[in-house]
């Protein structure tokens, strides 16, 4: 029996049981990826009543232990640990999976826990193309799993009550919004080839991708950088910004994208661009096109809007969400979004922030900030709610708009990288008229490693 038919076996029996045994008190949760965000999801399905932390995954052993200790030193049940995902997801007491690995990760292990009947919270961005994406909708849908996206800022009190505002014409005909992710990034400098680190299955570590000589730049955290692991900034930072954009306008797909930029400053092994302008043209049923922009800086900027001010999250909170340089360069990120109405603009703060500040009529008059909550524990306490009630719709970030923003992130990249604006249809979600972009797209160029292979009949 091959793998697919093992799974898939065991999802037939596992549907006809319903939810794991007990789960209905209790989720039993598994966390893959441990290191930087896998360990913000240890911390906060902590605090969830009727969860257990019950397996980790890493590659790492070194980060495994450390958790392990954590998991003591918090008074919780010692959980099962594995390196190897697929053993993981053979352990039918699993309820849900929670994934926090590097991007080009994402998908192929969603995939196989929708697959083996598990539901699963999974970071952004959901995908390392946009094919991924598309092979996982189909996956949630098929085997009726519970899919939410890693877009905390949809669970955000603020920002889920700043576009409810809109909706209801708060700045009056909404026609364009604005992504911001101006977030300082240090140089990654040169690391020449170096021995895999002890306890390291970088095998395993990298999975899909091609398999290169291990160098530090290419393992924790900036693998962001190159393209064969994650997305650039565009797709680390900006795809919280992108998806607030296009939810607070009620849009879909785009149908025109076009971006352009370049790795400025630095001369260093970073692949991914560092400075990135982005235009997203989208149809409407009103038969008015709406547009979305949205810029990458990496640098010493301005703020726009009071983002990234205390006005829309206070110094001490930027300071604990920001950047690389040291405890004072956070304060100078400006991340967040601003919509422009026919009767004035709206700005929300970032993924963090619990704040939105409107801007009223021609003379742009100043309301009093709107204070409402985060967002951070309230995403995950959505995603165990719905796995208990097996209510999809309630959902704040459902894959399938979780992929949708995505592919606008995986679009605005291949027009950098191709240099050219690309049209895109939206039923066949592919680019019209450009097979290289479509091929970069699905990353045929540069092709998936045996085994770890993204099913294409799903």
């Amino acid at each position: 029996m091959d793998r697919r038919t093992f799974l898939e076996a065991g999802v037939v029996a596992f549907s006809a049981a319903g939810l794991a045994s007990g789960a209905n008190e209790r989720v039993r949760v598994a966390i893959c990826g441990l290191r930087g965000r896998g360990g913000d999801h240890l911390h906060n399905y902590s605090q969830l009543k009727g969860v257990e932390i019950a397996a980790l995954c890493d590659i790492d052993q070194t980060i495994l232990t450390r958790r392990l200790a954590q998991m003591e030193k918090m008074g919780l049940p010692k959980p099962t640990t594995y390196t190897d995902v697929r053993k993981l997801l053979e352990d039918k007491s699993i309820d849900a999976v929670s994934i926090a690995t590097p991007n080009h990760w994402h998908s192929l292990i969603a995939i196989w826990s929708c697959q083996s009947g598990k539901d699963v919270y999974v970071e952004k961005p959901c995908s390392h193309n946009l094919w991924e994406g598309k092979q996982l909708v189909k996956a949630a849908q098929r085997y009726n799993r519970v899919v939410q996206h890693g877009t905390q800022t949809r669970s955000a009190g603020a920002v889920r009550e700043a576009v409810a505002k809109m909706k209801e014409g708060l700045i009056g005909e909404t026609y364009m919004a604005r992504g911001l992710c101006y977030k300082w990034r240090d140089t990654i400098g040169r690391t020449p080839v170096s021995p895999v680190p002890g306890g390291v299955n970088y095998d395993l570590w990298t999975g899909p991708a091609p398999l290169h000589d291990f160098t530090k730049n290419r393992f924790h955290y900036n693998w962001h950088w190159f393209w064969d692991y994650g997305n650039g900034d565009l797709g680390n930072q900006g795809t919280h910004q992108i998806d607030v954009a296009r939810w607070g306008m009620g849009l879909g797909y785009p149908t025109k994208v076009s971006a352009m930029g370049g790795h400025f400053m630095f001369d260093d092994d970073q692949q991914t661009p560092n400075d990135l302008n982005c235009s997203f043209e989208f149809a409407h049923a009103d038969g008015k096109p709406r547009m979305i922009t949205f810029e990458v800086r990496h640098w010493i900027t301005n703020h726009e809007a009071e983002v990234g001010t205390p006005a829309l999250g206070t110094q001490e909170e930027k300071r604990q969400a920001g950047s690389k340089l040291g405890p004072s360069a956070g304060a100078h990120n400006t991340v967040g979004n601003i919509f422009y109405g026919s009767n004035g603009y709206l700005s929300t703060g970032d993924e963090d922030a619990a704040t939105y500040r409107v801007w009223s009529g021609p003379d742009q008059e100043p309301q009093k900030p709107v204070q409402n909550g985060g967002a951070e524990l309230h995403h995950f306490q959505n995603f165990i709610d719905c796995v208990k009630s097996r209510n999809h719709a309630d959902l704040h970030a459902p894959i399938e708009e979780g992929h949708i923003s995505c592919a606008m992130m995986h679009l605005a990249n291949a027009s950098y990288r191709l240099g050219r604006t690309l049209n895109f249809n939206p039923e066949t979600q592919e680019v019209i008229g450009d097979d290289e972009a479509n091929r970069l797209l699905r990353e045929e160029a540069r092709g998936y490693r045996q085994p770890f292979i993204i099913p294409e009949n799903i």
